[in-house]
């Protein structure tokens, strides 16, 4: 006789086969921003949702920034693959525009950029400029905000937007400096943007990955520095790579975690727990 089965195997399995999650992203499409590199943090999100079916749409910031991206966008057959400077009027309108054209709704957005000027990013923050901090909010935090209002439109039956923080939001991180009080805005328009666009079914996160090695890292000062006591605080001694982050991302824009939005999710080994 066999043992009979227990209640929790008549509970769905989401993560294993992975096919799962596969089903719940077929058919959906979504903009990644943020690509710079292979190691970039959108890349890692781009591939995984696009691995488990999902349609993308990848931007490069400019012709300098193509050459690096192009070879990425062909290897995971990017739906759309356009230009997206987020200080160019017009810009980001343009790529909506096309993603309009191109599918007529979209369900999901990952904003995975941020810019600081480097003067204004390596000083005391009470020492950086209006003009530096004005423009790290534009680029960092107000453009999510943008990329919403844009997106609320075309995510007729619902969508998932996504960024990206960092621990120094929430605590003081030397190095980081003027990035903590920008990302700070951005969780909390996080927030914001969760509990005014909650009515029509679209939900907003702010991951908060641990150190990361990109390009977009290494103009932080002292980046080394960082990433090794990191891993040494880390309870598991390892640090979180892309393609960890880019799991939880197609996780998230699945739709298999509709009962959340608003929150800060960290991704980080077990960092943020250690004091």
């Amino acid at each position: 006789m066999h043992p009979a089965a227990s209640p929790i195997d008549a509970l769905p399995r989401i993560w294993d086969p992975d096919t799962r999650i596969g089903d719940m992203l077929k058919g959906k499409c979504g903009l990644v921003v943020g690509v710079a590199n292979e190691h970039s943090i959108a890349f890692g999100c781009a591939d995984k949702v696009r691995a488990f079916g999902a349609e993308v749409a990848l931007t490069y910031l400019n012709d300098k920034a193509r050459p690096h991206v192009e070879p990425l966008a062909e290897k995971i057959a990017a739906g759309l693959f356009l230009p997206l400077d987020v200080d160019q009027p017009g810009q980001l309108e343009a790529v909506f525009a096309a993603i309009d054209a191109k599918w007529g709704k979209l369900d999901f957005v990952i904003h995975s950029i941020a810019f600081a000027p480097k003067a204004d990013l390596h000083g005391r923050v009470v020492d950086c400029s209006e003009a530096g901090f004005l423009q790290a909010m534009k680029v960092s935090c107000h453009s999510f905000l943008a990329m919403a209002k844009l997106a609320e439109p075309l995510m007729k039956d619902g969508g998932t937007l996504i960024n990206m923080s960092y621990y120094g939001a929430d605590k003081v991180i030397g190095q980081y400096n003027m990035m903590g009080p920008v990302k700070a805005a951005l969780e909390a328009a996080t927030r914001y943007v969760a509990a005014e666009l909650g009515p029509q079914g679209i939900r907003a996160y702010s991951l908060s990955p641990g150190p990361v090695v990109t390009r977009a890292a290494s103009g932080i000062s002292q980046f080394d520095e960082l990433i090794e006591a990191a891993r040494a605080r880390a309870p598991s001694h390892q640090l979180v790579d892309i393609a960890d982050i880019g799991r939880l991302v197609a996780f998230l824009v699945s739709g298999a975690v509709t009962g959340m939005t608003g929150n800060t999710i960290f991704v980080d080994g077990g960092l943020h727990i250690v004091g």
